[in-house]
């Protein structure tokens, strides 16, 4: 314990010596000179610098951000118009179909209504054709059977008959065969 005691009494008479815990006030004015340059150096080149830079970038990711939000509003908005722009175009569509199928059903009407009336009259020609060979064919029989009567009744006779009695003879036979 005893050497201990003797080193802080030696240290204290140093320190008695040298003023006051070494402390020399040029020394300490000049520190406080060097610090403040050096501060001021540092401040500006190289802290003014880095906060400008800062700033700088700070108002570009603002900037960025205010463009990501408008950019988002600006994208909800087209979403918006292009979910108007398909239903409407739905609409549109559908309208377009119900008419398509609106125009075929009238097509299919007209088209059935024409064939309908087309076969009708057809059949109206069939008919009066028919009925024109039907009578054709009956005045050709009318025709045949008066001369077959003639030839007939020249063969019963037995004699030649002459062309007056033949005419007469195939009139009646057609007038007969007309009432029949």
């Amino acid at each position: 314990m005893m050497p201990v005691v003797l080193a802080a009494a030696e240290a204290v008479e140093v320190a008695h010596e040298s003023n006051a815990f070494g402390v020399t006030v040029n020394y300490v004015v000049m520190q406080i000179i060097s610090f403040t340059i050096l501060a001021f150096v540092l401040y500006r080149w190289g802290l003014r610098p880095v906060l400008a830079t800062m700033d700088e970038r700070n108002a570009k990711i603002a900037d960025g951000l205010r463009y990501t939000e408008e950019m988002q509003a600006k994208l909800a908005d087209a979403q918006k118009q292009h979910a108007e722009t398909i239903r409407l175009a739905s609409l549109e569509a559908q309208k377009l179909v119900d008419e398509a199928r609106a125009a075929a059903k009238a097509l299919v009407e007209r088209e059935t209504k024409q064939a309908t009336e087309k076969t009708q009259q057809m059949m109206a020609k069939a008919q009066e054709a028919i009925h024109l060979e039907h009578r054709k064919m009956m005045a050709d029989a009318r025709e045949e059977i008066a001369r077959l009567v003639a030839l007939t009744a020249q063969r019963v006779l037995s004699r030649e008959l002459s062309s007056e009695d033949r005419r007469r003879y195939a009139d009646a036979a057609a007038r007969e065969l007309t009432n029949v």
